[in-house]
């Protein structure tokens, strides 16, 4: 059995509690206990140097031998909580926080120090950390941001505020927290317990001041001194409310405007003073009365409260000069709580004074109609403008006719009477109505605008014609008195009554034998045949001509030719074809004739084609003269003539083609083959005795008698390659001066007739002195 030492919270004095948690290990070895425990307690932030002492454990098993062992486990075990193995003493080594942690769970046991054994069964107990006042209050959701309206009664509620303390709420006044006010006074208070924030003052007036700022305390035990304390900030503004009427600056207003202000234009904008703002700032104005009734309308501008006077009518300074307006505004909204504080209104006169402007002359008429017959002469009297200068001045005005509406110049004005005529014959089919604009000048920059609508009244002036063209067709098997086509007029002509045609056969062929006419009296005529019988073989189409007669007067006619083609046409009457027979021996279909034709112009390019071809084969093969291949001499890149002539060697004597072409020679014959040497004794020598300018000409033209004897040569040109590189250096090499050193009997004298680029060479060599020349 074994038990514990604790301080009670309450009393100081030891204390015994029952511990119910038995195990099977106590049931079987159930010793008489002397303590049991359930919490021991520590106060939190202790600052001392020494271990804090929490509590004792013995166990009766414990004979003070120092057998038993105690061992302490849980929650902070060792880190923040040891125990003396021997003594069973607890300690807690470090500073606790309640808020932190409030409580710690440890279990405690004895065990026997050599085995260790459990001597006692595990006990659970509590470590509860005792709270002090270490925190103070705090206002979590602050600042506050708060409205109140303004000229509220004293006392009406703005806002409440809350403060939290962390300290334990269930242990002394820690928790315990009352707010004050420490600015905002006098215009506001608040309750110690609530925290609920008031107005101190009636009537505070937005305009005055519209925003507070308030510094509130919340202070723990009970605002006794040594308490802690937080604050917060309040800003409180005051919301508006309509307690203030509009009212004008000013009694009365003018404004000038002039007299060519258009329509709908602004006049003057006025506004209402209203200290209010939103919506209880709206305002609404009217005209009260005025000695301009209909000229002007006011409304609100609801973006900045102005009256905004816009002129409804045209100004004429020679009418009327100035007008006076009565205007009054009131408020949108108005509120009931503050009739006292009215009227809500206010009225003010405005004074609107027109200046004279020098303005285009005016049309006595805007539209002036007119009526002229189609047939009237030019030079024609129609009708007449009239416009006059609205100022003081009457200016003498000169009329004109844009001519944008009169593209053809059908019209004419007279500029001073303003009589406008015809300058062309007109078509009333062509235009019926011309619409005029003519301008009253003043001067170059007044200038006034009418409009003269002339119309153009009919005469009968053409004739009648088919209404369409007509296609009209007959079967082989018509009747005697059959009805083939049904025909109408039509007239360009508009007269007053109406169209009224008549139709009858032509005198050609009034008296025909195969069709006749009947007027049905309703502007329209039937066509009938006389017979039967009708053959396409005979006749395919027959030409009906039809005269069609106007009811104008004077009456205006037109003879109409009606084309009648003769068809085969089935038991139903339905055509099946038309016009004259084909005289063929086979009905080929369309489909059928352009697929013979497609095959016919493929033959034809076909022919073209091997046609071609055959003439390109026949062509010789032989090249041309002025491009034989194998007269042409290749220019090689060798260098020559020392050192220090670096350019390549001169073959303008082997390039000139005429020198050695004779078109008289025969190429298929063995050539006499020329040679550009002239040998004193007659017989030529061997390549390595003749100058190096000639050994090439020697070299190629033996190339070419060979290949013009070669019995397996082709008959025409080819191209022939000769890797020659000539004969060689009499001195073996190609340095001028080994060359000097050499005695050689060479005469190199010919190397002066090779041009400028072997100058040097010809000097070094070509004479007899070239060696003193070197020494």
């Amino acid at each position: 059995c074994w038990g514990c030492w604790g301080l009670n919270p309450n009393s100081g004095d030891l204390e015994k509690s029952p511990h119910s948690d038995p195990d099977p290990w106590e049931i079987l070895n159930r010793h008489k206990r002397s303590w049991v425990w359930n919490q021991f307690f520590v106060l939190e932030e202790y600052t001392g140097n020494e271990p804090l002492y929490v509590g004792k454990l013995h166990s009766d098993v414990d004979k003070g031998d120092g057998k038993v062992k105690y061992v302490l486990s849980g929650e902070g075990a060792t880190s923040i909580f040891t125990i003396d193995e021997n003594t069973g003493d607890i300690h807690a080594t470090k500073r606790l926080d309640r808020e932190a942690q409030a409580y710690y769970t440890l279990q405690a046991q004895a065990v026997d120090r050599l085995t260790n054994l459990p001597v006692e069964p595990k006990s659970e107990f509590v470590v509860k950390v005792q709270d002090i006042n270490d925190n103070e209050p705090k206002f979590l959701d602050g600042p506050y941001l708060a409205g109140v309206p303004e000229m509220s009664p004293l006392g009406t509620m703005v806002v409440q505020v809350a403060a939290t303390d962390a300290d334990d709420p269930t242990y002394g006044n820690s928790a315990r927290v009352v707010y004050s006010i420490i600015h905002g006074q006098p215009y506001f208070s608040v309750e110690p317990k609530t925290g609920v924030i008031r107005t101190a003052l009636p009537n505070m007036d937005r305009e005055t001041r519209d925003q507070y700022v308030l510094v509130i305390q919340a202070k723990d035990m009970v605002g006794q001194m040594g308490g802690l304390s937080g604050t917060t900030s309040v800003t409180v503004t005051l919301t508006d409310v309509n307690d203030n009427p509009p009212r004008f600056t000013h009694k009365s207003y003018q404004y000038t405007v002039l007299e060519s202000l258009p329509v709908q234009s602004v006049v003057a904008r006025i506004k209402a003073a209203d200290f209010d703002i939103g919506s209880n700032a709206e305002m609404d104005y009217r005209i009260m009365d005025g000695d301009g009734p209909g000229m002007f309308n006011i409304t609100t501008d609801e973006d900045t409260q102005e009256g905004v006077i816009i002129l409804l009518k045209p100004l004429d300074f020679e009418t009327k000069s100035s007008f006076s307006l009565r205007i009054e505004v009131t408020n949108r909204n108005i509120d009931s709580d503050f009739l006292s504080l009215g009227p809500f209104s206010d009225t003010t006169s405005v004074k609107v004074t027109v200046e004279d402007v020098n303005e285009p002359p005016v049309f006595s008429s805007p539209l002036s109609k007119m009526v002229v017959s189609e047939d009237a002469k030019v030079g024609t009297s129609i009708g007449r403008v009239s416009a006059h200068d609205p100022d003081t001045s009457n200016s003498a005005i000169r009329y004109s006719i844009d001519r944008n509406t009169d593209l053809e110049r059908f019209f004419n004005v007279d500029a001073l009477s303003g009589v406008i005529s015809t300058a062309k014959p007109l078509d009333r089919e062509a235009n019926s109505i011309h619409n005029l604009t003519i301008f009253a000048i003043e001067n170059p920059t007044q200038i006034g605008k009418g409009i003269a609508l002339i119309t153009v009244q009919d005469i009968n002036d053409n004739a009648p014609v088919f209404a369409i063209d007509y296609e009209t067709l007959l079967c082989e098997n018509a009747m005697p008195g059959q009805v083939i086509q049904t025909i109408s007029a039509v007239d360009k002509d508009e007269p007053l009554s109406g169209h009224r045609f008549y139709f009858a056969l032509a005198a050609p062929a009034a008296g025909n034998l195969n069709f006749t006419l009947r007027d049905n009296k309703d502007n329209t005529a039937s066509i009938l045949t006389k017979r039967g019988g009708f053959r396409r073989r005979e006749q395919p189409v027959y030409h009906l001509p039809v005269l069609i007669v106007d009811s104008g007067s004077p009456a205006l006619s037109s003879t109409n030719t009606l084309s009648v083609r003769v068809c085969d046409c089935d038991s139903d009457g339905v055509a099946l074809s038309c016009g004259a027979v084909a005289y063929t021996a086979t009905g080929l279909s369309t489909g059928a004739l352009l697929a013979i034709l497609g095959c016919i112009i493929t033959l034809l390019v076909m022919v073209l084609l091997i046609v071609t071809m055959r003439r390109r084969r026949k062509e010789p093969l032989i090249l041309e003269e002025e491009r034989d291949i194998r007269e042409n001499i290749v220019r090689y890149d060798d260098e020559g003539g020392g050192e220090e002539d670096t350019e390549a060697f001169d073959m303008v004597t082997l390039r000139n083609l005429n020198v050695i072409r004779d078109p008289s020679v025969r190429r298929d014959v063995t050539p006499d083959t020329p040679t550009f040497f002239h040998y004193p004794s007659g017989t030529r020598p061997s390549y390595k005795s003749l100058p190096d300018n000639v050994v090439f000409r020697e070299f190629i033209w033996d190339r070419l008698k060979d290949a013009d004897v070669d019995p397996s040569a082709p008959p025409y040109d080819s191209l022939q390659t000769y890797a020659f590189e000539g004969s060689g250096s009499v001195a073996e090499s190609l340095s001028s001066l080994e060359s000097l050193s050499t005695d050689s009997d060479q005469n190199y004298d010919y190397l002066s007739n090779w041009g400028p680029r072997f100058k040097k060479l010809a000097d070094l060599y070509g004479n007899s002195d070239g060696t003193s020349v070197l020494s």
